[in-house]
């Protein structure tokens, strides 16, 4: 009998399936409906096996605590935030946060974490700037609001390069946002000048013989950069839309890195900016659909 599948595509543990729920098979087809589970213990009396037995009477044995793909009709259910702002002293960074957080109250997961981080910013940890991108990509991507964004990348731009490449990572795609942005605010002299500091990372030895690979080395990245193509068409093929923009964000922040460095000898700037304007359409799309999905 054919089945129409969930509305909801969710990771659950195999203890927290319920019978309506569909699961998605490696191919992405989806199994009938699961009509009824039971919980089968080892010789030790710990849970041991999920065994879910579907509508058309098939079992299906998974084990307890493994992570699965399913279909449902049960929406996620999120945890109430707290959206109360610390007090902060003018000029901190905690009270720049502050602002950013109140430009959007109606988006609680925003306002969240910028209360969360009014509370103490510390720009030494990768964690904290972590929070700070994912702000201004939220204000950029779902808010179209490139003021805010501009006020979240200003705690990110002006940290320098010290060697830790955990919290590089998030001062690296916060300067390649930044960059973009002011190219579309028109200011071309600041966002070239931001994409310049990306340099500040490229170490080279001082050995002629092992700077000479390593730049070579350095040079095939920029010109075959990892756009996660293969990964892309592998959530397309299974209708899997969370790893989709999962992907798609991290081709997009790829396609800025390599535009505010100037591009490559693969990639103009020309060829990255019609790139980048088809991907951000993407990926806004589906991030607006996630936001649809959680609601």
């Amino acid at each position: 009998m054919a089945t129409t599948a969930g509305a909801y595509l969710r990771h659950l543990k195999a203890q927290d399936v319920s019978p309506g729920d569909m699961f998605l098979t490696r191919r992405g087809q989806t199994a009938p409906p699961v009509a009824s589970l039971r919980t089968m213990r080892d010789d030790f009396g710990t849970p041991a096996l999920v065994v879910a037995t579907l509508e058309d009477g098939r079992e299906v044995k998974i084990a307890y605590g493994s992570v699965i793909r399913v279909r449902t009709d049960r929406a996620d259910q999120q945890p109430q935030l707290d959206t109360s702002f610390s007090a902060t002293d003018a000029g901190t960074p905690e009270a720049r946060i502050v602002g950013v957080g109140q430009r959007h109250l109606d988006d609680v997961e925003l306002t969240a974490t910028c209360a969360r981080l009014s509370h103490g910013l510390n720009l030494r940890s990768g964690a904290h700037l972590e929070d700070v991108l994912g702000v201004a990509e939220r204000l950029y991507l779902l808010h179209e609001d490139n003021e805010g964004a501009l006020q979240a990348l200003g705690l990110l731009t002006n940290l320098p390069w010290d060697g830790a490449v955990g919290r590089w990572k998030s001062i690296q795609a916060g300067l390649g946002l930044a960059s973009q942005i002011l190219r579309e605010e028109g200011d071309h002299i600041t966002a070239a000048n931001l994409g310049k500091r990306l340099l500040e990372a490229d170490e080279v030895p001082n050995e002629p013989g092992r700077a000479a690979k390593v730049l070579e080395v350095r040079q095939r990245q920029l010109n075959e950069p990892q756009l996660y193509d293969r990964e892309i068409a592998r959530a397309l093929q299974t209708n899997d839309p969370a790893a989709e923009l999962k992907w798609r964000r991290a081709r997009w922040t790829t396609l800025l890195y390599l535009r505010a460095r100037g591009g490559s000898e693969t990639l103009t700037e020309t060829d990255l900016q019609s790139r980048i304007a088809r991907e951000v359409g993407t990926v806004r799309e589906l991030a607006r659909a996630a936001e649809r999905r959680k609601g």
